[in-house]
């Protein structure tokens, strides 16, 4: 298919052109920097350098296109002003839901968050009834950031509404990208898995991820499905319902079934239950934080 990635220089668009192309797929990747003026290195993606911002921009973009990949946002509330964070991240998807809509494109894959949820991000402190977290939990955001994710994902159920495009909006947990990342973010975890977690000791990683971005281009569906995509273990060494007892003694949280399996692996589980994605997508993630650090949190 020829399939368009948006934000293709950040960490999840640089790896779901990689997996995109992998498995065969014809790949245009757009972002804000300017293209190399240099010739291309063999193989590499078409680049087009667009302001998701400018509508013109993004329908020129997605003429054409079978599938678009939207990985483009500024990817947390707090490196620049509310109002910067939720008008470029809602008029970059309402741009690019509508060019898909316009073009007839058919499947569009919208990167959304974990922060719908509402507690990663929350001012007033918020907490989840239930963990895992999964499709079920109430998305009840407080910053601009979580909340533009979840305005855009409402407006993807109006674009299916009005038209044949078909969505499957990814909700990732914290990416992690290589080894570096890995002890930088989660090794503090581990070595204290009794601190308070907001996101629920979960992680991505950020392979697995593309993964289940080139599934989500690639599976036949209609509609507009909602999946959460997190590693199926969590970032210690101890079980969900001891870390939620030390750390949220008070909060009351029920600890529920989840019919995630933990990948053969006899591994406490995430806080996010991501069995959705593995029915709908046939997503079987491969990857943990046990394959680059040790019991102590540090490279291996």
């Amino acid at each position: 298919m020829r399939v368009l990635v948006t934000g293709a220089r950040g960490k999840v668009g640089a790896a779901a052109v990689t997996e995109l192309q992998r498995a065969g797929h014809e790949v245009t990747a757009t972002d804000l920097g300017a293209p190399v003026s240099a010739a291309p290195v063999p193989g590499a993606a078409h680049y087009l350098q667009a302001d998701l911002t400018d509508a013109g921009a993004v329908h020129a973009a997605v003429a054409g296109m079978d599938a678009v990949v939207h990985a483009a946002a500024i990817p947390v509330p707090v490196n620049h002003a509310p109002h910067v964070v939720f008008s470029n991240n809602v008029m970059a998807g309402f741009n690019v839901v509508e060019a898909c809509v316009r073009w007839q494109v058919p499947r569009l894959v919208n990167l959304s968050s974990e922060a719908v949820q509402g507690a990663v991000f929350a001012e007033r402190p918020q907490l989840p009834a239930c963990l895992p977290i999964d499709e079920r939990t109430p998305a009840t955001p407080q910053d601009p950031y979580g909340f533009g994710k979840l305005v855009i994902e409402q407006w993807c159920d109006a674009a299916v509404a009005r038209s044949e495009l078909s969505v499957v909006s990814i909700r990732p947990s914290w990416v992690q990208r290589d080894a570096d990342d890995y002890e930088r973010n989660l090794g503090p975890i581990i070595r204290d898995p009794g601190q308070p977690s907001l996101g629920f000791w979960s992680y991505t990683d950020n392979e697995d991820l593309a993964v289940a971005i080139r599934l989500a281009v690639e599976v036949p569906l209609t509609g507009h499905e909602v999946v959460y995509v997190a590693q199926p273990d969590n970032a210690t060494n101890r079980h969900l319902d001891a870390l939620v007892a030390t750390a949220f003694p008070d909060a009351g949280i029920e600890i529920r079934d989840s019919s995630e399996p933990a990948q053969g692996v006899a591994t406490p589980r995430s806080g996010i239950d991501s069995s959705k994605a593995q029915r709908l997508l046939g997503w079987s993630p491969t990857r943990s934080w046990r394959d680059v650090l040790d019991d102590d949190g540090r490279q291996r």
